[in-house]
């Protein structure tokens, strides 16, 4: 992504995007891609429906569009928003790391999330799914997410999964239109307004880390976050899909995410691999990490510890 948000060639338009991903996928499985389309409504405007990608965009272009997309939530919402679009800091490569030793299993980085990012709340929907798995065993076919008794519970352990920002991530590569990529600091984005819900890159991810908006969010007004992002937490419209994105309207100003400030136990950990005094780096260089479904060869950004 440069800088300037210049484009490094000329704009395609959507439209065309699209024919060619059905050349390239074949009439059939184009046609299943976009069947959200066909159920197509004006919850996204149709200047957002034909937008050009987010990284083809103008500053002239990006302040525009996003000043129309805080309009629509105004407007549908009656809350006074404001979207930023933070840039990647150079020098900077995040990275996460939780210690299972000392997660209790309490939920509190899944409600954070729920909050934080808008998410619908009749569903619950979270980018965070904790895992109560039995100590010894780390066969996440076998981890349990809808748990309902006191914790942590004996015998058992808690495994938080979420997206690992991959550094070879496979929902990157599937994408037929690319609404997704790896920016600079190692986030995965998704521009929502140019994804077309295929969800090819949902059946990617092996870690289970996306998820599909089968119908627009419903966020009280009182309850909705106003501090958002283009690419992270702004109102997404329904027909798309989305993940975690290390809260990057926070991360990117300093801040820490969402869910770690939620931790009543301290289990999570992030920061700056390149900063040779960050925690993050203490970790990784002192305590025995390791990443989930390492075989795959994904290189996720996001590892795992125990104390012992």
């Amino acid at each position: 992504m440069t800088t300037d948000l210049t484009p490094a060639e000329p704009a395609v338009p959507r439209r065309t995007v699209l024919k060619a991903a059905g050349a390239t996928l074949g009439a059939a499985a184009f046609a299943r891609a976009i069947a959200p389309l066909a159920a197509w409504e004006p919850a996204q405007s149709v200047d957002g429906f034909l937008q050009k990608h987010y990284k083809a965009l103008t500053k002239v272009e990006l302040k525009a569009v996003i000043a129309r997309l805080e309009q629509e939530t105004l407007d549908a919402t009656g809350v006074d928003v404001h979207i930023a679009a933070d840039e990647p800091q150079e020098g900077v490569q995040f990275a996460y790391a939780l210690n299972l030793s000392i997660c209790i299993g309490c939920r509190k980085c899944s409600e954070a999330c729920h909050k934080e990012n808008n998410h619908d709340r009749a569903s619950g929907q979270s980018y965070i799914r904790v895992l109560e798995m039995d100590q010894g065993s780390l066969d996440l076919a076998h981890g349990d997410s809808t748990y309902d008794h006191p914790v942590p519970a004996p015998g058992k352990f808690y495994m938080p999964v979420q997206c690992h920002q991959c550094e070879n991530a496979p929902c990157v590569k599937v994408c037929p239109v690319e609404a997704t990529w790896q920016e600079k600091d190692g986030i995965v984005v998704v521009d929502y307004n140019w994804c077309i819900g295929c969800r090819y890159c949902e059946a990617a991810c092996p870690y289970h880390a996306r998820r599909f908006n089968w119908q627009q969010a419903e966020v009280p007004a009182a309850e909705i976050n106003p501090d958002q992002g283009y690419l992270s937490n702004r109102m997404r419209p329904q027909g798309v899909v989305e993940k975690c994105h290390f809260c990057l309207h926070r991360t990117r100003k300093g801040k820490l995410p969402a869910c770690l400030e939620a931790c009543p136990t301290g289990a999570r950990v992030f920061g700056n691999v390149r900063d040779p005094d960050s925690e993050i780096r203490w970790v990784l260089e002192n305590k025995r990490v390791f990443v989930l479904k390492e075989d795959l060869g994904t290189r996720p950004r996001f590892f795992y510890f125990f104390d012992k």
